[in-house]
């Protein structure tokens, strides 16, 4: 059987047993590159240090992600102006940092009748935030809890 050997001095076709001889020969491992090409492609290469690399590579790229957390931040119909924009102060720092927001508007007792104020205060709480994040979807009312998302803006 035929190999196509990758050496750092030159490729060459040769058989399996004399690439597999050099690899004895100058101390290194015989590596295939590619199963799928009709003379197989194989390297004479340090396994030690290419498996090192590529999870040195990995690693890094690891280090480099950001993962996205949804952050919940809970109202209620009857919420006072201060807290209100404590609420928003939050939801900005966490649109900032990234994150995704799911804002939560229960509503307790009669208040369910009276819906229309609850679906004002989201969408409220939109438009001031519309600076640093858009609606993802649209605003839900599931049972007695209105939900929404709101995802960070595109940055510049």
């Amino acid at each position: 059987m035929e190999v196509r050997l990758i050496d750092g001095e030159n490729n060459s076709i040769i058989s399996r047993r004399d690439a597999e001889a050099m690899a004895r020969e100058r101390g290194l491992d015989l590596v295939v590159m590619s199963f799928d090409s009709a003379p197989l492609v194989v390297r004479l290469v340090d396994y030690g240090k290419l498996k090192f690399e590529t999870e040195k590579k990995a690693r890094e790229a690891k280090k480099k992600q950001h993962i996205v957390e949804i952050k919940e931040i809970k109202m209620s119909v009857r919420i006072d102006d201060h807290d209100y924009e404590t609420k928003l102060n939050h939801a900005q720092k966490f649109l900032d940092a990234g994150n995704k927001v799911k804002c939560s508007i229960r509503l307790k007792g009669r208040e369910t009748q009276h819906s229309s104020l609850a679906f004002d205060l989201a969408r409220k709480f939109v438009v001031d935030l519309q600076e640093v994040g858009a609606l993802e979807g649209d605003i839900r009312m599931e049972g007695r809890t209105i939900t929404l998302h709101i995802g960070p803006s595109k940055k510049k």
